[in-house]
C-alpha cells in the first residue's frame, strides 16, 4: 500500500499491510524520530538499544541527534559496549541498558531520555495519577527510581539503577530522566508516547485542581497490556516519519 494513499482496505488491514517489512535498523530510526517529536528531544541525550537474536545490540549512535541519525549511522555493541560494526561511538549511558538487559531476559528494546514532563516528575519525586486512558494505553508498571549517584556511564551507577527498578517495566529516574522498556518496537513506543501524555496531562490537571484517577480497575487492566496491543498506532506514526523522509524507503524489506 502506498505511504502517501491510504486505502478504504485499511480499515480490515493486518498490521503488516498498514506498514512494510522493516529492517531492524530502519526500525530504531524511526522510533528514535517519532519519540523526538513526542519530546524525547533533549539534545544529545538519550539511547536505545534492540536485543538482536545473536544478543548483541543495535543502538543509536553518539554525537547524532534522534532527529537526524539514519540507518546507516545505527552502530551495533556487544554486551560489553563493544562496537561491533558502525561508523560512531556509543552513547555514554550505554551501561544503564547493558545492566539491564544482564538482568532481564524478557526486555527486547529499552530507551532512556529526558522529556520534559516526564523529567518533572522524576524531578519531584512522585509518580503522577493516571487520569485518562490515552495516558494508559502502554500498560506495564511505572516505578519511581530513588536513588542518583551520579551518571549511569559508570556501571556502579546503571546497576544500582536497575536493580531498584525490579520488574517494573517503566522507571522514573530521580535527578535524570525516564527508562522505557518491552518486548520490542511497538511497546516502547506506545508506552514512552502514553508515559509522558501522563506526565503533562497530570501536571496541568493539579494545576487546575483535585484530579480524578481512573477506577482502580480500569487501571489494573490497562496495566496488564505488554505495550504492543494499539496495532494501527506505531504503524501510522512509523509512516508519517517516512513520508518526511523519503531517503528512508530504501530500508524497507519490501521495497
Amino acid at each position: 500500500m502506498p505511504l502517501d494513499s491510504p486505502s478504504s482496505a485499511a480499515f480490515t488491514a493486518t498490521p503488516e499491510q498498514l506498514l512494510p517489512d522493516l529492517d531492524p535498523r530502519l526500525e530504531l530510526t524511526l522510533l528514535a524520530r517519532t519519540l523526538w517529536h513526542e519530546g524525547y528531544n533533549d539534545h544529545l541525550a538519550g539511547h536505545i538499544t534492540y536485543r538482536l537474536d545473536d544478543d548483541t545490540y543495535l543502538c543509536n549512535p553518539w554525537y547524532l541527534l534522534w532527529d537526524e541519525f539514519t540507518p546507516d549511522d545505527v552502530i551495533r555493541i556487544d554486551a560489553d559496549g563493544k562496537v561491533l560494526d558502525g561508523r560512531w561511538p556509543a552513547p555514554l549511558g550505554i551501561p544503564l541498558h547493558l545492566e539491564l538487559h544482564r538482568a532481564r531476559d524478557d526486555v527486547r528494546v529499552a530507551m532512556h531520555n529526558h522529556p520534559r514532563w516526564g523529567t518533572v516528575w522524576a524531578d519531584a519525586g512522585r509518580i503522577p495519577p493516571l487520569l485518562d486512558q490515552s495516558s494508559a494505553l502502554g500498560g506495564g508498571r511505572l516505578v519511581f527510581v530513588d536513588e542518583y549517584a551520579g551518571p549511569v556511564d559508570q556501571a556502579e551507577n546503571a546497576r544500582a539503577a536497575v536493580d531498584a527498578m525490579g520488574d517494573a517495566d517503566i522507571a522514573l529516574l530521580a535527578g535524570h530522566g525516564v527508562f522505557v522498556t518491552g518486548n520490542g518496537i511497538r511497546a516502547v513506543h506506545q508506552r514512552a508516547v502514553a508515559l509522558e501524555q501522563r506526565c503533562r496531562n497530570a501536571w496541568h490537571a493539579e494545576v487546575l485542581g483535585k484530579p480524578v484517577e481512573l477506577p482502580e480497575q480500569v487501571r489494573a487492566r490497562f496495566a496488564a497490556s505488554k505495550g504492543d496491543g494499539f496495532r494501527g498506532f506505531w504503524e501510522a506514526m512509523a509512516r508519517r516519519e517516512l513520508r518526511r523522509d523519503p531517503a528512508l524507503a530504501r530500508w524497507l524489506r519490501t521495497a
